[in-house]
């Protein structure tokens, strides 16, 4: 099975080109993988703030110190 359209490797491969799959999707891929990234960091930083808030509200320098343990 070949998914960049060759039927046979008995050719030059130097006059072939790229011979990795999804050639012509790098920029496709990048953009993906950058927003995941982004979206990954933003959700982290949201879910962390929202424990951290949590933490400074318990008052108690015992439970915030138990309370930032777990995570």
């Amino acid at each position: 099975m070949s998914t960049i359209g060759y039927k046979d490797w008995n050719v030059d491969l130097a006059d072939v080109g790229a011979i990795y799959p999804f050639q012509g999707w790098e920029v496709a891929m990048t953009i993906v993988g950058v927003i995941f990234w982004l979206g990954w960091h933003i959700f982290q930083v949201k879910r962390e703030s929202a424990h951290l808030e949590k933490a400074k509200q318990l008052g108690d320098h015992d439970k915030v110190h138990q309370t930032l343990e777990r995570y």
